[in-house]
């Protein structure tokens, strides 16, 4: 009896070795030389809906971000990022269109690899499970107002959404006046999903310069 403990103790020890090296450290072997895409290469410039932000709330992203330029822009985004993974955003959304079911035609074109080499992708997002729509080519689609209502109240504008209300992504009202302007998170969120999929796609460039 105890040779078997001490074999299982021993086979238990291996495979938990094994399993960190190839889950843990191989990966960061494997992807430490592959060149990684900065914010700045990315984003590149302040696009129209995040002055569109500024114009409709002004007060708020004055306080939230400061004036309107490219660092504001990336701050924004880099927070945004992180209000979409602390709120669980990508349980029920992934960002990853694949080649299958026709896909492409609901969601946008098929993603490729190169598009996840970028320091907003670390780690990726693919999601867990697809309750709601894919978001990585979401950006551009709908007006920053669609997306302050959605988030605030998700059925006044999709009827039949299952998506939970994020009050807390807006300031609290005064005097029970309603509705109020997004919060530093909610902008934030919301620069955040207009900018996903405005990225340069890596394979069209090349198709573009005649690469195959």
């Amino acid at each position: 009896m105890e040779r078997v403990r001490a074999v299982l103790l021993i086979a238990g020890v291996f495979f938990f070795a094994l399993s960190f090296a190839l889950m843990g450290v191989l990966p960061i072997v494997t992807l430490s030389d592959v060149p990684t895409q900065t914010l700045a290469e990315v984003a590149p410039v302040v696009p129209d809906t995040f002055r569109d932000l500024a114009e409709r709330w002004p007060a708020a992203v004055e306080r939230a971000f400061g004036e309107v330029s490219l660092d504001s822009f990336h701050a924004a985004l880099r927070r945004g990022r992180d209000v979409y993974v602390g709120e669980g955003c990508w349980h029920c959304h992934s960002q990853f269109v694949r080649p299958v079911s026709n896909e492409g035609l609901r969601f946008g074109p098929v993603s490729v690899a190169a598009e996840y080499q970028n320091e907003m992708q670390r780690p990726v997002l693919f999601g867990t499970r697809r309750v709601g729509p894919d978001l990585t080519r979401e950006g551009g689609k709908r007006p920053n107002d669609w997306h302050a209502a959605h988030f605030f109240d998700p059925r006044s504008v999709v009827p039949s959404s299952v998506m939970p209300r994020y009050p807390w992504l807006f300031d609290p009202p005064i005097g029970g006046v309603l509705p109020t302007p997004p919060n530093r998170d909610g902008l934030a969120l919301i620069a955040y999903v207009q900018w996903l999929g405005t990225w340069p796609r890596p394979d069209v460039e090349a198709t573009a310069k005649g690469t195959p």
